[in-house]
């Protein structure tokens, strides 16, 4: 990671990497043949904050005890989480050359035990936020100084065990719990506020007995403020971050339609959407 002196440099490092990954996560659907494109491109400025900000992680060591916990609920987003753990050094990148082919250890969702650095195999949604809990219930038993963060899809929202679990996190007092919604408005079958609406959203969080954030999901600032901002491990109400987010981000053709939650490229598309994500690149 390099080093930044100031939050502008951070933000610009950060705007930079978020746009190199989204590269390659272009780069990699065209190997897999489709991918989770859109909700892929939604959350990855969102994993670029965790990842080379916020995480107490060694890439060396990734079972290291004092790290903090990561739990992808929304599995189908691997896509994107695979690319970031290459970047930070848990495996080479050269070994994302065969994504989601015969005897690849990468599938469209991650399995902790072939990819370094994934805390638990996820695809079937909901489930993620309960372990989530249990994961931060034994570091509060250990008296332990990390934090868990747990990422779901809003459709995933739609799942029942999501509010069975948001209801026993704030029993339990956990407040080195941290939960981000990839609030993108869309699930596989089409707007969530058209399969079963969630708003007003936030409210619901907050009736639930959770620390309740909105932010915008591409905002670097806004993003590093709402995680910098977190309460002490130690504190007893469990945070959520509902980070506004747009479908298939930086790709002009994906943004907003419910079409690209998952999908392929043939060449000319490849070559339109990186040209698109290039485009979002920081000057200077």
């Amino acid at each position: 990671m390099a080093k930044v002196a100031t939050r502008e440099e951070l933000i610009h490092f950060l705007q930079n990497k978020a746009t190199d990954l989204r590269r390659k996560i272009i780069e990699l659907s065209v190997i897999a043949g489709g991918g989770h494109l859109g909700g892929a491109l939604s959350a990855i400025d969102i994993l670029v904050v965790l990842y080379y900000h916020v995480l107490r992680i060694d890439p060396k060591n990734p079972r290291w005890e004092e790290r903090d916990r990561f739990i992808l609920s929304k599995g189908h987003g691997a896509l994107a989480l695979c690319p970031v753990l290459a970047d930070r050094g848990f495996f080479p990148e050269e070994l994302l050359s065969n994504f989601n082919r015969l005897d690849s250890p990468f599938g469209m969702h991650p399995d902790r035990n072939k990819v370094p650095g994934v805390e638990m195999s996820t695809g079937s949604l909901g489930h993620g936020l309960g372990v989530a809990i249990g994961v931060a219930l034994s570091g509060r038993l250990d008296r332990a100084n990390w934090r868990v963060y747990c990422l779901l899809g809003d459709g995933e929202c739609h799942e029942g065990s999501v509010w069975e679990a948001a209801m026993a996190a704030a029993h339990y007092k956990l407040g080195n719990l941290c939960a981000i919604v990839d609030r993108n408005m869309f699930c596989i079958d089409g707007p969530t506020e058209k399969i079963m609406a969630l708003e007003p959203f936030k409210r619901k969080w907050e009736a639930f007995g959770w620390n309740a954030i909105e932010v915008d999901g591409h905002d670097f600032a806004q993003l590093i403020e709402a995680f910098e901002g977190l309460p002490p491990v130690t504190s007893t109400v469990p945070t959520v971050v509902i980070a506004k987010t747009v479908k298939g981000k930086g790709v002009s053709f994906m943004e907003g339609v419910g079409a690209w939650h998952y999908g392929g490229l043939d060449s000319e598309k490849e070559r339109r959407a990186l040209e698109d994500i290039e485009k979002m690149r920081p000057k200077g």
